[in-house]
């Protein structure tokens, strides 16, 4: 039989890019927000373009937070402040806001749900048990078994190198590195495991002299031999499929990336939802993350997918798996949920939906308590959201995710014994 072969690629971008400074402005001041007031609803958007930062949207509190201290804290830590920012200047570029309150007419919706249900010690309790989704909408979650934090292999190398790029700059590894960047990587299936690595891309923004060196064609020679070395070879050494004599290597291929981050490209909170995700390798709703507060079912069912299809991966009840949610403004209980294991089941998709339903709340106030989803910022110093903005909201080992746990795994394989006993 012959073997089945394709490439599947997926980006990722450093937290210098211009979309990804946008998203970290909003979740920035999600954080703000829900460290000052957990019960705040935000929808916070960010455009940034030279020498401005523009934050417009709408946001019920009972704090004040200093927006435009807090974009101007937001870009500085991501690095671009005095020549180092390649043009764009944390102090200088002019912070503009335009915030309204939310809508009574959402807020009705979210605030008391249409339906109810009778509640008990282990669902949300009373106070929010009967909140509506912030918004009607579907949401995809997904897992497989291509690594250990069960995520698709081509985004999970994109991000490694991304992260890589962004510290080998922020330690002064290579300081002649600015912080606009891309990765971006090519995996060989063969039938349906990767096989090789096909090609590796990045492209990095730079200072216009290295070393009082200014031949562009010497600088990117020095660019191209630094991140073989300093990030290339540095993250591939402890993965198990490593790029061969065959692989294409692609370093700054336009030939010159100077210019880069707002100053180069006008930048938008929510233009990176499949770097955000799964690098494209499963379905995505369309919903953005970043800005909103966890009642936008955007955010945080999409966070409850990944938990439930991880948790299915997990237990060993399929190789891969995707879960698709479906909300109603309004509503909390989900108006569909839909599984594929894509054939890799070990049991059918009828009978693991029917898991789900017996085993997940995926109630937007079940989600949020359980997720503890308003109180992160403040146990985590005031910033939790602005660190997902970066480098995705799943599939993290860096920092501790909760929908990223795997502790239904136990309770998965009982109820399916138990099923499968009786029958």
């Amino acid at each position: 039989m012959t073997s089945k072969k394709f490439l599947f690629t997926s980006e990722s971008v450093t937290e210098g890019h211009p979309d990804k400074v946008c998203d970290q402005i909003s979740d920035a001041i999600l954080d703000e927000f829900l460290t000052k007031d957990p019960q705040a609803r935000v929808a916070a958007e960010t455009t940034a373009t030279t020498g401005m930062v523009l934050v417009c949207g709408e946001i019920t509190s009972n704090c004040y937070v200093d927006i435009p201290h807090v974009v101007r804290r937001t870009v500085r830590n991501i690095g671009y402040a005095g020549s180092a920012g390649g043009g764009f200047d944390c102090d200088t570029c002019a912070v503009l806001t335009s915030i309204d309150e939310q809508s009574v007419d959402i807020a009705g919706g979210v605030n008391k749900a249409l339906e109810s249900r009778s509640e008990n010690a282990d669902t949300a309790s009373s106070e929010t048990s009967n909140i509506g989704a912030g918004d009607q909408g579907i949401m995809f979650g997904y897992a497989c078994n291509e690594t250990p934090e069960l995520m698709p292999l081509p985004i999970s190398l994109a991000h490694k190198l991304s992260h890589r790029l962004a510290q080998v700059r922020k330690e002064g590894i290579l300081s002649y590195l600015r912080p606009d960047g891309k990765s971006q990587v090519t995996v060989e299936y063969i039938d349906g495991k990767p096989a090789r690595i096909h090609t590796v891309l990045l492209s990095t923004q730079h200072a216009a002299e290295i070393n009082g060196i200014s031949d562009n064609s010497k600088i990117q020679a020095i660019i191209r031999n630094d991140l073989q070395h300093c990030v290339i070879d540095y993250v591939f050494e402890k993965e198990s499929i490593k790029p061969d004599s065959e692989t294409i290597i692609l370093i700054n291929p336009s030939g010159r990336f100077v210019v880069g981050g707002p100053q180069g490209d006008s930048g938008l909170t929510g233009r990176k939802i499949i770097v955000d995700t799964y690098g494209g390798y499963s379905r995505h709703g369309g919903g953005a993350f970043s800005g909103k507060d966890p009642t936008k079912v955007d955010r945080s069912a999409a966070y409850a997918a990944r938990y439930v299809a991880k948790n299915i991966v997990a237990a060993g009840l399929a190789d891969k798996c995707e879960i698709e949610l479906a909300y109603a403004i309004g509503v909390a209980e989900p108006v569909s949920i839909f599984v594929d294991t894509f054939g890799t089941g070990k049991i059918s998709d009828d009978d693991i939906s029917e898991l789900v339903r017996a085993n997940f709340d995926l109630r937007p106030a079940a989600i949020i308590k359980n997720f503890d989803l308003r109180n992160l910022p403040a146990k985590n110093g005031g910033k939790f959201y602005q660190k997902l903005a970066a480098y995705g909201h799943v599939g993290r080992t860096d920092i501790f995710v909760p929908w990223e746990q795997t502790d239904k795994v136990a309770l998965l394989k009982n109820a399916l014994t138990n099923t499968y006993a009786t029958c």
